[in-house]
């Protein structure tokens, strides 16, 4: 099959297109043939090795695995003792820590962050959606508690984080801001905004404006110059990490009714939450956002549009 292969850590020209062998199922294992995947700053940072600490995950010296999170495709082999699916359900979900979804092929256990994909999307679709939607659900939901009525600010909104956290935010109830570019604000406000910042001529943060949420999808921000925009007992959230946000986490839970909030999401993913966003999905309360297609081939190309820092929503990468 085909497949990303690294051999060391640097700029996309690293990522090579190679031959290797195809996949076998274990028992509780199904065998999924990949018809799209996505290119993601966590990607792009694993590429690279910066943050230092995505080493651990990645390999110390060299990239011990093949790059990629997110797949959507279809069962075309299942292990003895799979009964969760069938050979020919089409799926999407997360590949976790094994890395592997840049390629034609990969094996996960049944129980993984595996769902029947939405029947009302495409491949191209259901990926853009596990891959943002996934981590904005688990801090707004799981680590921020939103409530309906809530005054929550989205940092980045434009992103593929911030463009799910948008809708999911305005699912659960609440009055969302977003911060973007100018160039993006129609989109922002096209997926439920109810303001919109232009970060180029307003700082959010001297707006005089206060929020139950501020969620950073892009870690451009930070707790210290956000606090005086949150209201008492109110939550900072960092998608991205850094000594500074694990500082203040270790901080705030102890002081003050202020909090930040950290948590490598993208690490543990649910099952139950992928199921949850497949049926918000297929109710249309909430939509892909997809900025541009490659092919696999032209997988060191999405990299360097994605190392820009100006995409819009998802980058997928289609294969077949």
């Amino acid at each position: 099959m085909k497949a990303i292969i690294t051999t060391k850590y640097g700029s996309p020209d690293v990522l090579q297109l190679k031959e290797v062998d195809k996949p076998i199922p274990k028992d509780h294992e199904i065998l999924i043939k990949i018809h799209a995947t996505v290119v993601t700053p966590a990607d792009c940072a694993f590429r690279k090795a910066d943050p230092f600490m995505t080493r651990l995950f990645s390999g110390l010296t060299k990239p011990n695995c093949i790059p990629g999170f997110e797949l959507a495709g279809e069962i075309e082999e299942v292990g003895g003792g799979v009964t969760l699916f069938k050979k020919g359900d089409q799926i999407f979900g997360t590949a976790g820590t094994g890395f592997g979804a840049h390629a034609e092929y990969k094996c996960l256990p049944e129980t993984g962050v595996v769902a029947t994909k939405p029947a009302n999307m495409t491949y191209a679709d259901a990926v853009a959606v596990c891959d943002g939607a996934l981590t904005a659900l688990s801090f707004l939901r799981d680590i921020g508690k939103i409530q309906r009525g809530q005054q929550i600010l989205i940092n980045g909104a434009s992103g593929a984080v911030g463009a799910y956290g948008v809708q999911l935010a305005k699912y659960f109830g609440a009055e969302v801001t977003g911060v973007c570019s100018q160039v993006n604000m129609s989109l922002v406000k096209s997926l439920g905004a109810d303001h919109v910042i232009d970060y180029t001529k307003m700082d959010f943060s001297k707006t005089g404006h206060t929020y139950d949420i501020i969620f950073d999808a892009v870690g451009k921000s930070s707790f210290a110059r956000c606090k005086s925009s949150l209201k008492q007992n109110g939550i900072y959230l960092s998608a991205v990490p850094s000594l500074a946000i694990l500082l203040q986490m270790a901080w705030t839970s102890t002081f003050g009714g202020k909090r930040a909030y950290f948590a490598a999401t993208g690490l543990k993913q649910k099952k139950e939450n992928l199921t949850f966003l497949k049926e918000l999905a297929e109710a249309e309360n909430i939509k892909s956002v997809i900025d541009r297609r490659y092919s696999l081939e032209q997988i060191a190309e999405a990299h360097r549009y994605v190392d820009t820092g100006h995409k819009k929503g998802n980058v997928v990468i289609t294969l077949g």
